[in-house]
């Protein structure tokens, strides 16, 4: 590939003038731990979801470990995780000894948990159910509600992808529907910020509760001290450093005024890339029936027929094309799952975890860099051979 060829990042982020100034203006402020900012972020944010609370954490894989406990799940405990997800989904269950067990998904094109798995899997060790809102997409959360309801199990929706999504018109925000929803702020999320994550619930109890997790399990922190309301702190259980910081907070405040707007502008993307690699031969469209103004479409993924032409693909996208591409591979396939578990067959994740990648998508991306990649892929698939 000549060195002249511009790459395009699969994930992109722009900081603002504006995003600039109010991350100044915590500065200057010299408060840089939790306090205001992050109070106000996690009021703005649970509104939007839909909750009466919002609690702030240092990552989504926090939230996802202090909702494992907030629902005392613990040694002996199964939690039905999803496989096609970020290893912190399954890691969170193991962190509180309890074991992850893992659901297939429904089809190629639809990559959430498949519920009718997951009700063949819940026995009496089953504590609580994490699905993944893949891509943005919404899983059957309404059916999945149902059964955790009448199976008296909990239900932790991990919506890292999801901020804004939800799985009908007009109905309910994912991360609004289960006990708790927990969200992903990593740079290359729908709220990219670096670090950092929160939890949404309806429950005083469980939000109260997980404030305490998050620092060390204290009753009272610098920003209570500092406004007169305690002068001591009890440590009530054993809790973890999972603070947020106000400059984060200025930040995520920032980009969070624009996100819905920003959703405009993914929805958009998609809906074109869709239409331009509508008739690429042997490539799927993952979640190509599902209603865009519904999703808050994280990720553009394609699917390859296996492994083999997806790594030919990735890696002529990359040298000839400077396209960057990612993937998400199957978790149970992973040494230390196969090593503490034992082999799962999941056929359904087996067969997408060896084709799916995901090409180019944020906000701000131009028609002219989609022709880009469309084209690319068209000829890379040319050059595997691929057939339709």
């Amino acid at each position: 590939m000549s060195n002249e060829v511009e790459q395009l990042p699969v994930f992109d982020v722009q900081v603002t003038e504006e995003d600039m100034r109010e991350v100044e203006d915590a500065l200057r402020s010299g408060w840089l731990t939790m306090g205001e900012r992050t109070e106000r972020f996690e009021r703005e944010f649970a509104e939007s979801i839909g909750t009466s609370r919002g609690v702030a954490l240092s990552s989504c894989t926090a939230a996802l470990h202090l909702a494992c406990l907030a629902l005392d799940i613990g040694s002996g405990d199964e939690v039905i995780v999803p496989s096609v997800t970020f290893a912190a989904t399954a890691n969170a269950v193991r962190y509180t000894g309890a074991r992850p067990v893992f659901a297939d998904i429904v089809s190629e094109g639809d990559l959430g948990i498949d519920v009718d798995h997951v009700e063949s899997l819940v026995n009496e060790r089953t504590k609580a159910v994490i699905p993944v809102h893949y891509a943005g997409y919404a899983v059957e959360i309404d059916r999945l509600a149902e059964l955790c309801e009448r199976r008296g199990i909990g239900l932790i929706e991990d919506a890292a992808h999801a901020p804004s999504a939800c799985q009908h018109r007009d109905g309910p925000r994912l991360g609004s529907i289960g006990a708790m929803g927990c969200f992903s702020f990593f740079p290359n999320k729908v709220l990219g910020v670096g670090e950092g994550g929160a939890l949404t619930t309806d429950s005083d109890e469980l939000a109260d509760r997980i404030v305490r997790l998050r620092s060390q399990g204290m009753t009272a922190v610098s920003i209570d001290r500092h406004r007169g309301k305690a002068i001591g702190y009890d440590v009530l259980e054993r809790g973890y450093n999972y603070r947020f910081d106000d400059p984060r907070a200025a930040l995520l405040l920032s980009r969070f005024h624009r996100l819905e707007d920003e959703l405009v502008e993914r929805r958009a993307a998609v809906a074109r890339y869709r239409e331009l690699l509508a008739d690429v031969p042997g490539l799927t469209i993952p979640y190509a029936d599902f209603d865009l103004d519904c999703s808050s479409c994280y990720l553009m993924g394609v699917l390859a027929p296996d492994a083999a032409t997806r790594r030919t693909l990735r890696e002529r996208l990359a040298s000839e094309h400077g396209v960057q591409t990612t993937m998400y591979p199957a978790v149970h396939l992973f040494t230390a799952y196969i090593e503490a578990y034992g082999e799962v067959s999941l056929p359904v994740t087996e067969r997408v975890a060896d084709g799916l990648f995901s090409i180019p998508l944020f906000p701000h991306i131009t028609e002219a860099q989609q022709e880009r990649v469309a084209a690319a892929l068209r000829e890379s698939v040319a050059f595997a051979g691929v057939e339709g």
